[in-house]
């Protein structure tokens, strides 16, 4: 997967940042090869994100409806009376998905992170942001909007949000800025330089804003004097969200394509260990 990333961005060698729903991965791709002693991982992933952001809401009393537990009905014109629906057959995790999916789409519409580490006391008074939710009701989110996403810097923040458990409380979760070093640091002192030249940020949950600049921000005054750092990213959201798709395009489209797969019947021929001489 992080090599079709590489791929779509047009480079062989690259240390790709992918950020996605459940977890999130930093990986060296050299000469077209992720450097498997490079990976560095973590749980953290939109996903969680997600959650944060409906636990956060759910603290501050504000109850996110599911889109199926109402209608809208029109008691006059362009006044609308929101009417309650009864499902007695739903499940619990229908009930959540919808929920999950509102409250996504506040993180995603609010959310963007902040220039500096996050601080209750400093951010306590900062100004709102308004969102109107499906039944009509608009709520102002405030200081979790840089909060939550703060957590992919600072794991340990998911720890202060009433009703989430689990990640934070573990000190072998590092933030990006400490995984992209780390991922550097396992590779040879050759290329190291070039990796730090050509961080790619893919995954959905790579497009918050700010995420781009803070991170490089916070890898260029770790990184060794002479370096230099530089975070890539598509403008595009759906591009990030996408790029081993379009990775795995444009690999596919190459003459040399051919070389890389082999058939039904030269895996029955050679066994397993075929994947290891095609595959090294």
């Amino acid at each position: 997967m992080r090599v079709l990333t590489s791929f779509a961005s047009g480079r062989a060698t690259s240390l790709v940042v992918d950020s996605g729903g459940g977890s999130t991965v930093v990986s060296a791709v050299h000469d077209g090869y992720v450097l498997q002693k490079s990976v560095a991982t973590s749980p953290i992933g939109g996903e969680f994100l997600t959650d944060c952001m409906m636990k956060s809401l759910e603290s501050k009393g504000v109850v996110i409806r599911p889109r199926y537990s109402f209608k809208k009905k029109e008691v006059s014109p362009g006044d609308y009376k929101v009417v309650d629906l009864d499902f007695p057959n739903t499940t619990d995790s229908y009930r959540l998905y919808h929920m999950r999916a509102i409250a996504s789409d506040i993180k995603e519409t609010v959310c963007r992170v902040p220039d500096t580490p996050f601080d209750e006391v400093a951010y306590a008074n900062v100004p709102t942001t308004s969102y109107e939710l499906p039944d009509g009701q608009t709520i102002e989110v405030g200081a979790a909007r840089f909060k939550i996403p703060d957590i992919l810097f600072n794991p340990f923040l998911s720890q202060t949000i009433p009703g989430i458990d689990g990640f934070g409380d573990s000190t072998s979760i590092r933030g990006l800025p400490r995984m992209v070093l780390e991922s550097v640091n396992r590779c040879d002192v050759d290329i190291r330089k070039e990796l730090l030249s050509s961080i790619l940020l893919s995954g959905g949950s790579s497009s918050i804003l700010q995420l781009k600049d803070r991170l490089e921000k916070e890898v260029l005054e770790e990184s060794p004097q002479n370096a230099r750092v530089k975070v890539l990213a598509s403008g595009n959201s759906t591009e990030r969200r996408f790029s081993v798709w379009i990775g795995g395009s444009i690999l596919a489209s190459l003459g040399s394509f051919q070389q890389m797969w082999f058939s039904k019947a030269e895996y029955e021929e050679h066994g397993v260990s075929y994947i290891q001489r095609k595959c090294p």
